[in-house]
């Protein structure tokens, strides 16, 4: 605390520029000789300010309203003053006046602190993390006028209550149509994103208590599609006159056996494609999402498809290795792929890297380590989420172990046997 610093706080006036006879008066704050001044945007006449005491002169109505404001103004500095030292920060002038004004970070908003954190991490998340960035503050906006009956809110008054409101206000939240809009997943993704923003709060200390710290997301466990061997085979035989459902079909089983997501599949371009270590072909590139350099070894099926299409992108002078369509588009033809065949699931483009991963990867014996390099994931939990290990592998491990358990009984038993001579 503080104890050898000079602190004082004066009222002054300077001559109205508009009336003559009226002055302006202000407030000084001075730390250490150096001043900070606000205008209290009120005004006085001349005969009726008293310059020794700084107060106004006689016991009028208006003068006496005008003191008790001085009175009160000097003791809400005061308490600036006080509240700086108790807080451990510097205290001056400056610092006395903002907070005072509210131009501190005691009163900084919520949307102040969203728009502070989307500012700056638009040159550092991808365009598809900023827009759902942007979605939840839209829901949070919408939670504020609707609920609260609020334009704004300071962050010092965010609490663990409001994160409930804002919890069932996401879960009961319906459309025109009076449709429920998120499911608890989605719910539990726009909390994570308002407790990333509110967690940079505490870094910038503009908060100190954290009004998720009670509170536990609660995400619901469920199994990503994939396609079985069986279904994969069913595509893959699958050939179409129709020039745009064959491309999707291609570029689809391209990333089956890849792995490559659906924007490192359509910005695959020539130059990644290189000899590597063993001489065989490799893919060397960085993944769009996180940027990770992903270096995955080309498997024949989908070298095929890259000499399938590698004529049309020459004679087209086209650096790109495939021929993909936008991702709404893709998923709309890959419906009718997957129709075709008579598999009946929910299938989308992403569904193929799942499937590179279980089915092709996983499923015939290479570690989960090595996936997950092949993924470009930077922990192996993230490709756990992927991974599942299909009961065809399982049951094939179980009777291994249990050739093992015969053969290692049969050993006994041959030792135990007595031996002739």
């Amino acid at each position: 605390m503080q104890t050898n610093s000079t602190f004082s706080i004066i009222f002054f006036t300077r001559k109205s520029r508009s009336v003559a006879n009226k002055l302006s008066i202000y407030v000084r704050i001075t730390v250490n000789r150096k001043r900070s001044e606000i205008s209290l945007k009120r005004t006085i006449l001349i005969n009726e300010w008293d310059s020794s005491k700084k107060r106004g002169r006689g016991n009028s109505y208006k003068v006496r309203i005008l003191n008790s404001y001085l009175d009160q103004c000097y003791s809400q500095l005061q308490d600036c003053q006080k509240q700086l030292l108790e807080e451990g920060k510097i205290v001056s002038s400056k610092a006395i006046k903002s907070r005072y004004l509210g131009e501190d970070n005691i009163h900084k908003t919520l949307t102040e602190l969203i728009a502070y954190h989307n500012l700056n991490m638009i040159s550092v998340l991808k365009f598809g993390t900023m827009k759902n960035y942007y979605t939840t503050e839209k829901y949070v906006n919408r939670f504020l006028n609707q609920k609260l009956k609020l334009s704004d809110i300071y962050l010092k008054q965010l609490n663990y209550r409001f994160i409930c409101d804002f919890e069932q206000f996401l879960r009961t939240y319906k459309n025109k149509k009076k449709q429920l809009m998120l499911s608890n997943n989605g719910v539990m993704k726009h909390l994570e994103r308002l407790k990333k923003v509110v967690n940079l709060a505490i870094k910038l200390e503009w908060i100190t208590k954290n009004p998720f710290n009670q509170f536990q997301l609660r995400f619901d466990k469920y199994d990503r599609q994939y396609l079985t061997e069986r279904e994969l085979e069913l595509i893959e035989n699958t050939h179409y006159n129709n020039g745009r459902l064959e491309r999707v079909k291609d570029c689809f089983i391209f990333s089956c056996y890849t792995g490559l997501s659906y924007v490192d599949v359509k910005e695959l371009s020539l130059n990644q494609i290189t000899r590597g270590i063993d001489g065989n072909y490799w893919i060397y590139t960085k993944r769009e999402k996180t940027n990770e350099t992903v270096k995955i070894p080309i498997l024949p099926r989908a070298l095929e498809i890259i000499d399938k299409y590698k004529i049309t992108s020459e004679r087209l002078n086209n650096e790109k290795v495939l021929p993909l369509c936008s991702n709404q588009k893709a998923n709309s033809y890959l419906k009718e792929i997957i129709k075709d065949c008579g598999i009946y699931k929910n299938v989308t483009f992403h569904v193929a890297r799942h499937t590179f991963a279980t089915t092709v990867m996983l499923s015939n014996g290479v570690p989960i380590e090595t996936v997950s390099k092949l993924l470009g994931h930077t922990k192996l939990s993230t490709t756990q989420i992927y991974a599942r290990v299909v009961e065809t592998k399982i049951s094939e491990d179980i009777s291994n172990l249990l050739i093992r358990f015969k053969t290692k009984k049969q050993q006994i038993k041959a030792e135990s046997q007595p031996t002739f001579f």
